[in-house]
């Protein structure tokens, strides 16, 4: 008699968010549980990944108030108005481009919060807790933003 082994595999995907303000917490939470869904892994991981250094992956909980009090947590953390070495034209010297915004507050945002989020996918499905979903996080915006998620684990047969 064989043994039972559930087929491994692993799929991506790149989502695109627009954003509309400054800073801003979007919940992709649905997009993600429905590429996990179209996915057929029942067991595994997925990896929420941003593409940006200005934006960030965090799982939390969708309370306005509580959403308002991460933004200005993140304001005193690094004002928009502080001096930054990054935004100094006249002294930086690397990674410029002709468009490119006064952000270092953005940047020194994002080290704070980190570019991704490993999830577990249990029957099928994110396994979050009750009030935890999953918030692409704008930190210099409004931009059209790219994540990337790939989920692996083992399917159905």
């Amino acid at each position: 008699m064989e043994a039972y082994a559930p087929a491994s595999a692993a799929t991506h995907t790149t989502i695109r968010v627009r954003t509309t303000r400054p800073t801003e917490f979007v919940d992709i939470t649905d997009e993600v549980d429905a590429f996990v869904a179209a996915s057929a892994i029942q067991t595994g991981m997925v990896n929420v990944q941003s593409l940006h250094t200005t934006s960030a992956i965090v799982v939390n909980e969708h309370e306005p108030l509580l959403l308002s009090d991460f933004t200005t947590l993140l304001g005193r953390a690094a004002p928009f108005r502080a001096f930054y070495r990054h935004d100094d034209a006249a002294a930086r010297t690397v990674n410029l481009m002709p468009d490119e915004r006064a952000n270092g507050h953005s940047h020194c945002r994002a080290l704070l919060l980190g570019a991704a989020a490993s999830l577990n996918v249990v029957n099928g499905r994110v396994r979050l807790g009750r009030w935890q979903r999953v918030f692409l996080v704008e930190l210099d915006g409004p931009r059209e933003r790219e994540v990337s998620m790939v989920v692996s684990g083992e399917g159905r047969r």
